[in-house]
């Protein structure tokens, strides 16, 4: 090891609990998130007294692990498109494929209760390790003026989505039954380059409409590239009348959801 690397050893003082566990649930950023969870920090080391004073913050800072990531790369592709579609430094992104996984993220606090730190729109999934927390100080910690490289050129390519009540109704079922955050999905995947069939799972129907896929789950949209506008439309079952029969094999897990659904809506 070269004299000036130093190995440093963290240890996680607890894990995030949440309900999206899939690398593709996870925000871009905080901002664009809309969740809720808490983190969990370990038993018999006095972290209720070190969380006294915490809950008169309304943001925090979490600093974790990107604990499913095992490489790294020096160029990345951000998910936000870059000047000309070019890779950006590592360092000049906010890329989880990173020398050190560590990850930093401002969120919302809305509690806290014993060892529980209640949180709201954040970037991190299920199970992720929590390294530290730190209050967010407005007054030291927001420079809104500041210039922000490439990322300044990105805001022109972000599309506005609207969702049909026929969707919201067909998520919230999901999400009733314990399936996933389809309105999420859709927040993070289609708000930028939203047609890029080399990154996302794309299937265009008709000329202005197109499908994507989340898992076993089709989502069907309509877009007018123009004005850069989406209406997310209804979402579809990925499986065949076939597949979903008894006894057929469940590799997901999730056959059971999808007949529900399809008794509830298919006629829709």
């Amino acid at each position: 090891m070269n004299k000036h690397q130093e190995s440093v050893e963290l240890k996680a003082i607890g894990l995030v609990h949440t309900r999206e566990r899939y690398r593709y649930e996870a925000p871009r950023q905080s901002v664009f998130a809309s969740n809720e969870g808490w983190i969990e920090l370990l038993p018999d080391y006095n972290f209720e007294a070190a969380l006294e004073d915490l809950s008169g913050f309304e943001r925090i800072w979490v600093i974790f692990k990107f604990h499913l990531n095992e490489t790294w790369n020096p160029k990345v592709s951000p998910p936000v498109i870059s000047p000309a579609g070019r890779k950006v430094g590592v360092f000049a992104s906010r890329s989880p494929h990173r020398p050190n996984p560590i990850g930093m993220s401002c969120v919302e606090l809305t509690g806290v209760e014993k060892r529980r730190i209640y949180i709201r729109n954040f970037d991190m999934l299920d199970g992720t390790p929590v390294f530290d927390i730190k209050p967010y100080i407005p007054a030291v910690d927001a420079f809104p003026g500041s210039a922000a490289g490439w990322v300044d050129e990105t805001a022109k390519c972000t599309w506005q989505i609207n969702y049909s009540p026929l969707f919201m109704e067909e998520c919230n079922f999901i999400i009733s039954q314990g399936g996933i955050n389809l309105e999420n999905f859709c927040r993070i995947q289609l708000a930028v380059e939203p047609l890029n069939a080399r990154r996302k799972r794309i299937n265009i129907i008709s000329d202005g409409v197109c499908d994507i896929a989340c898992r076993t789950w089709r989502i069907r949209f309509e877009f007018d590239q123009h004005a850069r506008q989406i209406q997310v439309l209804k979402i579809y079952s990925a499986y065949t009348a076939e597949e979903l029969l008894p006894d057929a094999p469940d590799k997901y897990g999730d056959k059971p959801l999808h007949r529900l659904f399809n008794d509830k809506y298919s006629g829709w």
